[in-house]
């Protein structure tokens, strides 16, 4: 248990953190919950005009965006996960699949061994930050064993499904904005054949409150900086 801490006052991304920091015996009266700051971000980076020539290749369809990378998914589960993409795009024709592509080669042999020839999924080089939040703006669903896009996605309206075991984001799985597909072939194609037969599962999901906060966090925090300017200067 802490007895103090670096800080004075803390602000939680959600009430499960705001739980944990009182389990090291912060202040409550020092505690307080905002959001993360990372969905402020979203409200600068996405923009209704925003164009690019992958995503006009991609209208008139349903579009997953995937991101896979994490090193325990690297030889036999990511053969699993690019297999399940496969499968659906084999049984969905409406939809299509934009992966950008992590650097790792390992990662490159196995998609190239996977994918190969097939059509309508676009593997692309990685987007930067603002690329990847207007890419993800405009997919229908997404797929991925990232950490961050559980937390921005939802924020978008779009269901995340985790090519994981395992999150460190539960707050999401509780809130029903992602699930849990884990990393074999069968789980992932039932969870997407749900969310892509389904308008009411997809709603579900869709429109499930963000845990992770509605946008305003930085501004929460700079009032209160604000409100308690001269206790914070020792006027």
């Amino acid at each position: 248990k802490l007895t103090g801490a670096i800080g004075t006052y803390h602000f939680a991304p959600t009430s499960t953190s705001e739980s944990n920091l009182l389990k090291e015996n912060i202040n409550p009266d020092h505690l307080y919950v905002t959001g993360n700051t990372v969905i402020d971000a979203l409200t600068t980076t996405v923009q209704k005009d925003y164009t690019h020539p992958d995503l006009d290749l991609n209208v008139d369809t349903r579009l997953i965006l995937l991101t896979a990378h994490r090193r325990e998914n690297l030889g036999e589960p990511m053969k699993h996960m690019f297999r399940a993409v496969k499968r659906v795009l084999n049984e969905y024709d409406d939809v299509k699949v934009i992966y950008p592509i992590h650097k790792n080669p390992l990662v490159r042999e196995t998609a190239a061994e996977i994918f190969g020839d097939t059509e309508r999924i676009q593997i692309i080089e990685p987007l930067d930050v603002l690329d990847f939040h207007n890419y993800m703006a405009r997919s229908y669903l997404i797929l991925t064993d990232s950490g961050g896009i559980q937390e921005e996605a939802p924020a978008l309206g779009k269901p995340v499904l985790v090519l994981r075991t395992e999150t460190e984001r539960p707050e999401a799985v509780k809130a029903g904005t992602v699930k849990i597909a884990g990393i074999e072939t069968e789980k992932i194609v039932q969870l997407a054949g749900e969310l892509l037969n389904s308008q009411k599962a997809y709603d579900e999901m869709a429109q499930a409150a963000n845990p992770y906060g509605d946008g305003t966090a930085s501004k929460q925090i700079a009032d209160f900086i604000v409100s308690r300017r001269s206790e914070l200067i020792g006027e």
